[in-house]
């Protein structure tokens, strides 16, 4: 038998259903999520409410799956011929060895761009502050009037007049008809709300109308209608849309409803509410007049009480003056004891205070004598001290020692001499005797 050398041994040999699976990992772990943009065909729906369909282009198409879930969050039908933008994941189906796309999302082509220009209008009207909830007006309870502005066709209106009618019939109802979507609407419903806040015929506007894809709300996107609005002195709710629709104006609006009739509900009372609160208010208003009647009552049997007949209220004030005289006898009589004993008190006291006129003469001629043998006495003890004070004199008085041959020298200047040095040789002297006095003048001294 021939010998196969190990160079020339086949490769391993792999089945297909393994070959399949590499090639579903090489794919989903290689390719991304990404978006791809293409035509609808072949588009069918399973009885699982799976949807299979063709996404192609000129040069090529590719298999795609979207399940039920997935398909259950559009707001829209996918038909053949549209032309549209998906979210898929790349994929590989082993069974029959074909390569497939799971789409995620998808769009209509284009919308990619109205959603940049949405974010980017939304971003630059935000940044000037048009959606400030300090500039928001708020929604009237009870208005005079509602401005509606719509299209005349719309089924939104047919819902808002509806519900208008049903809450608050009495309200009226003024329609500024204009064009929903497509060219030039922007602008027709920009001077629609502009007319309604110039005329001023209403206390509050509806701008609405009914759900539809983003290219159909687009007018409510626009910057005209979002000035409009926000230019508007009339407190305006905005219910375009279903409740996932977003618009501009949503924003831009004092008030946003989810629906339409949300709109209108909203802007409006609801007399059956209106009714019932009026009925709970009557009620507590008899309750509040029964209980005041029943405070009343009370006061009265208290004040019928406290009534009495004027004959006996003069009884009564005839008794207490009585009392009250009999009261003033008796206070004016032990008033006037008190006094008659004060008076005799005092009476006592000044008779206890009357001088004793003859004890005082007797006392006053006791004082004479007593002065006049004072005075004797005083007078001879000073006549006393003069004899004696008239013997010192006496003995003092220089004349006394003249007397005894003495005398006085003087200078010439009237000085007493007492010692020889005061004069001098040839010096006039006076000298005084006891009687008599004569000058002299000085020989010698020693």
């Amino acid at each position: 038998m021939q010998q196969i050398s190990d160079s020339e041994k086949p490769a391993r040999v792999i089945s297909v259903t393994e070959l399949n699976r590499l090639a579903k990992e090489l794919i989903e772990q290689t390719l991304p999520l990404m978006w791809v943009a293409g035509e609808i065909s072949n588009f069918t729906r399973a009885a699982s409410g799976h949807c299979y369909f063709s996404l192609k282009d000129a040069q090529a198409q590719v298999r795609c799956v979207m399940f039920r879930h997935k398909l259950q969050l559009q707001d829209w039908k996918p038909e053949n011929g549209m032309q549209v933008e998906v979210r898929a994941c790349p994929s590989f189906y082993e069974a029959r060895g074909e390569f497939q796309l799971n789409v995620e999302v998808m769009r209509r082509s284009g919308l990619g761009a109205l959603y940049a220009a949405f974010e980017q209008l939304k971003a630059k009207l935000q940044a000037e502050g048009l959606f400030d909830a300090a500039a928001k007006q708020p929604i009237p309870r009870f208005p005079r009037a509602i401005a509606v502005v719509t299209s005349l066709q719309a089924a939104a209106l047919l819902d808002v007049l509806t519900t208008l009618r049903r809450r608050m019939a009495s309200i009226p109802v003024i329609i500024y008809p204009t064009a929903v979507q497509g060219e030039g609407a922007a602008r027709q419903i920009a001077a629609a709300i502009a007319a309604a806040d110039a005329r001023a015929e209403c206390e509050v506007l509806i701008v609405c109308r009914g759900g539809g894809s983003i290219e159909d709300l687009w007018a409510f996107n626009e910057e005209v209608v979002a000035r409009a609005l926000h230019a508007c002195r009339l407190p305006v709710v905005s219910g375009v849309g279903h409740e996932t629709d977003f618009t501009i104006a949503d924003f831009v609006a004092d008030a946003r409803a989810p629906t339409p009739t949300a709109a209108a509900q909203m802007a409006s009372p609801n007399r059956d509410d209106l009714r019932q609160e009026l009925g709970h208010l009557a009620q507590r208003l008899v309750r509040v007049a029964e209980r005041a009647l029943e405070r009343r009552m009370q006061q009265l049997d208290v004040l019928g009480r406290r009534l009495t007949h004027p004959g006996e209220r003069i009884a009564n004030q005839l008794s207490h003056l009585a009392h009250l005289a009999s009261r003033l006898r008796g206070v004016w009589a032990r008033s006037a004891d008190g006094s008659a004993w004060r008076l005799r008190e005092l009476y006592q006291q000044l008779l206890a205070l009357r001088p004793d006129f003859a004890a005082l003469a007797t006392r006053q001629q006791a004082l004479a004598q007593r002065l006049a043998s004072a005075a004797a006495h005083r007078v001879d003890t000073l006549r006393s001290d003069v004899r004696s004070f008239t013997a010192q004199l006496a003995q003092l008085n220089p004349r006394a020692v003249l007397e005894r041959g003495y005398s006085i020298v003087e200078t010439g200047t009237g000085a007493i001499v007492r010692d020889s040095t005061q004069i001098s040789p040839d010096d006039e002297v006076r000298l005084t005797f006891a009687r008599g006095w004569a000058k002299a003048k000085v020989r010698e001294k020693g």
